[in-house]
């Protein structure tokens, strides 16, 4: 189960909770049932096809209900050239930042930092980049929050890994984990064997961990007999994904940017000895190589850019202008400036499209735990509250139990689930 299932559905005994908060796209909805971190980082490059697929695979849903009703289209079809050229130019250069914060975040504890400068922020800063995710660097330049004069900023830590005590050992993870490694014929066994060792080293989890000589066999039935839950490696064509996709120069040099910042960061005094930055430098240095082998394939002429390879729309539209024929260049201005007028809305379009989601995702939480926060205050109807919650939340499961099955359709499902919500 992920954050939302938690939030939705209820807290339930499971044993990993797949999280992407502070990113946008998560939210801490697991209230205090997860008690350690384990960092899974997947290769920067890599990670940002697959954020905009699944995106689009969820036809960029603005519920959790719509969400759940697309999760059967899930890698099922390869995305449209446009539709991830158009994302790419506009959310890339930002996200390989959002990247390099989010292990930020967690390695450090919840410490608040801003996405851009990555310098220590206040609250209510940080409060603005969860809530308007999608403003431009501009709109959430750190000199807006901070000016020339102010005292130096103390550092702050998210209430979720500091005042709240979540997490009793604090936020920093337990282990770090290759991500791609994990799905490797090479190399998947020993990442499983180092996720079964966090569990082994906690005296809460240890016990109740399978024996170690079967850890190899359930690696090889999940990942090489494909016997669990579906991954993004069945999507039609992800074998050629490395090959079919560009980035331009200015998004892989800002990779390698980000990704020296980092590498430079926990290699430093400070991190060099705990055995997660250790990890984590290891991990990242060999993504920074593969990186600089794609420039280098670049540069020789074995990988070639298009056009649309280029950075971004405007980028494109002047290489395309210098084609033009002389005398048609007034016509062409008006055709391009009608062009780019209906650019600039769909553009337009799709911020506020996130931003709604983003509002409304924000807002349910907000009444989910206005809810629960209710009914543990009730005096006399405690438990009878509780037990009514725990009782909804149970069905939702059965709900996705039952459709799951075949038992019942989609429609009836989704019928049911909007019911047991209003209750």
């Amino acid at each position: 189960k992920d954050e939302w299932d938690f939030a939705y559905m209820g807290m339930t005994n499971h044993p990993f909770i797949k999280g992407n908060y502070p990113h946008h796209e998560g939210i801490w909805g697991w209230g205090d049932v997860a008690d350690q971190t384990v960092l899974m980082v997947p290769h920067i490059r890599r990670s940002m096809l697959e954020y905009h697929d699944i995106v689009w695979d969820l036809g960029y849903s603005e519920t959790w209900e719509d969400s759940t009703a697309r999760k059967p289209f899930l890698y099922q079809e390869k995305p449209g050239y446009d539709d991830y050229y158009e994302w790419r130019d506009r959310r890339v250069l930002d996200e390989i930042r959002w990247y390099g914060w989010y292990i930020d975040y967690w390695m450090e504890g919840g410490l608040l930092r801003d996405v851009f400068t990555h310098k220590l922020i206040t609250k209510d800063h940080w409060d603005d980049l969860m809530l308007k995710f999608s403003y431009t660097r501009e709109e959430l330049d750190y000199n807006l929050y901070v000016k020339e004069g102010d005292a130096p900023i103390e550092p702050t830590y998210d209430p979720h890994c500091g005042s709240l005590h979540l997490i009793s050992n604090g936020c920093e993870p337990v282990a770090v984990i290759s991500a791609d490694k994990l799905r490797e014929y090479d190399d998947g066994p020993a990442e499983t064997a180092a996720i079964a060792e966090a569990l082994m080293n906690d005296a809460r989890m240890g016990k109740y961990v399978i024996a170690q000589e079967a850890w190899d066999c359930i690696w090889e039935e999940l990942i090489q007999h494909k016997k669990g839950p579906i991954t993004i490696a069945v999507r039609p064509g992800y074998e050629h994904l490395y090959e079919e996709y560009n980035f331009s120069f200015d998004m892989l040099f800002e990779m390698i940017d980000e990704l020296n910042r980092l590498i430079s960061k926990y290699s430093s005094d400070e991190w060099k000895t705990k055995p997660t930055a250790i990890r984590l430098v290891e991990i990242l240095t060999e993504h920074r190589a593969s990186v600089e082998k794609e420039l280098e394939e670049i540069h020789t002429g074995q990988r070639q850019l298009k056009k649309k390879d280029f950075l971004g729309t405007d980028q494109r539209e002047k290489q395309r202008k210098l084609k033009q024929p002389q005398d048609d260049e007034t016509e062409m201005t008006v055709v391009d400036a009608a062009t780019e007028s209906k650019r600039k809305i769909r553009m337009r379009y799709f911020t506020e499209l996130e931003q709604k989601l983003h509002r409304e995702k924000r807002s349910e939480m907000k009444q989910l735990a206005e809810m629960r926060e209710e009914a543990a205050k009730s005096s006399g109807e405690t438990s009878n509250n509780i037990d009514l919650l725990q009782a909804l939340s149970d069905a939702l499961v059965q709900v996705r139990i039952l459709k799951d099955a075949g038992t019942i359709d989609q429609e009836t499902a989704l019928r049911l689930v909007k019911r047991i919500r209003t209750v």
